[in-house]
């Protein structure tokens, strides 16, 4: 506790930050981007099962911008192209790569799909990591990662298959965290622990055309078969980004919202109301966009090749 009063990060990692934050903004300020500030508190969150939001007296502390930012884009789709550096809340254990406040880059693009929107990711790591003089950054498939790495088809492969694959993996699980996983759970946990730390080790790269069933905020296309316009950016093993070409049909949006509310009660969830503010601006009508979210306590970590983020935050959640 004697010690406790002192900031984690040190005086390299403190201006670091610092550097980072400007030469994200000179990014943004030279492509004419609108920098914009949304509250952190909002009246509902998330319904998505893998999220578990933070409450508070008057409301939720927010996982991410997301909402508030479209509805921004669609009272008024002159006003994009729009990012915004914000804090987010997650309710998780701090540890080597999460901590429960963090901070997130995120912005949309009017007219960009999420092809678009990659090149301009890309563009964005060269310029605030300009050390590196990285090749193209590669886009891999979520169907072919599976299937090089895991020898498995994550479209076709069934429950008991997948169940199988991770039990011969010697992969230990917290009480009975696996009664209630579903399919998605466990080809999350798959990508989580044996695929995502093996990408991006010779610079990063994306992973693109998820299953439409983690299609999230995005649209889902048809390639032969069904997959959604997402994308994740991975570098030196981590999850740095995660990006749509977003959805902007009200009722599919309210039609996913209520799945996942039924997946959160199956598991034993808080059951968060839906956000009407934000069903009611797709209603009105959202932009042909993409979006992204970047986290920028793991990038600047990486790049100072710091071995978690908690060295980089000036008070992590044990600090506070």
């Amino acid at each position: 506790m004697q010690s406790r009063w002192q900031p984690a990060a040190d005086q390299a990692a403190i201006k670091a930050r610092a550097r980072l934050l400007k030469a994200i903004r000179a990014f943004f300020d030279a492509r004419d981007y609108l920098e914009v500030d949304t509250p952190v508190l909002a009246s509902t969150t998330v319904t998505d099962p893998n999220i578990e939001s933070i409450p508070a007296d008057n409301g939720w502390l927010q996982t991410s911008p997301e909402f508030a930012m479209k509805r921004l884009l669609a009272a008024d789709p002159e006003i994009g192209p729009i990012y915004q550096i914000a804090h987010a809340f997650r309710k998780e254990e701090a540890g080597r790569w999460h901590n429960p406040e963090f901070s997130l880059l995120e912005w949309y693009v009017p007219g960009y799909n999420h092809h678009e929107l990659m090149k301009e990711v890309e563009s964005l790591l060269r310029h605030v990591v300009p050390q590196h003089k990285w090749p193209d950054f590669p886009r891999l498939t979520y169907q072919q990662l599976f299937q090089d790495f895991c020898g498995l088809d994550p479209f076709s492969a069934n429950l008991e298959t997948l169940q199988q694959y991770v039990a011969h993996r010697g992969i230990e699980f917290v009480d009975d965290a696996t009664k209630t996983m579903n399919l998605d759970d466990w080809l999350d946990l798959i990508m989580g622990q044996l695929i995502g730390p093996r990408l991006g080790q010779d610079g990063p790269c994306f992973v693109i055309d998820y299953p439409p069933s983690q299609a999230a905020l995005a649209r889902i296309r048809d390639e032969g078969i069904p997959v959604a316009s997402r994308f994740e950016l991975y570098w030196q093993g981590l999850e740095l980004a995660n990006g749509f070409h977003e959805l902007a049909d009200a009722q599919e949006q309210r039609d996913r919202f209520e799945a996942d509310l039924q997946i959160r009660a199956t598991a034993g969830q808080s059951l968060p109301k839906l956000d009407e503010y934000l069903l009611c601006a797709l209603e009105q009508g959202l932009p042909d966009c993409a979006g992204v979210a970047l986290g920028l306590d793991r990038l600047l970590a990486l790049i100072l090749g710091r071995g978690d983020i908690q060295t980089v935050l000036s008070f992590p959640a044990d600090r506070i």
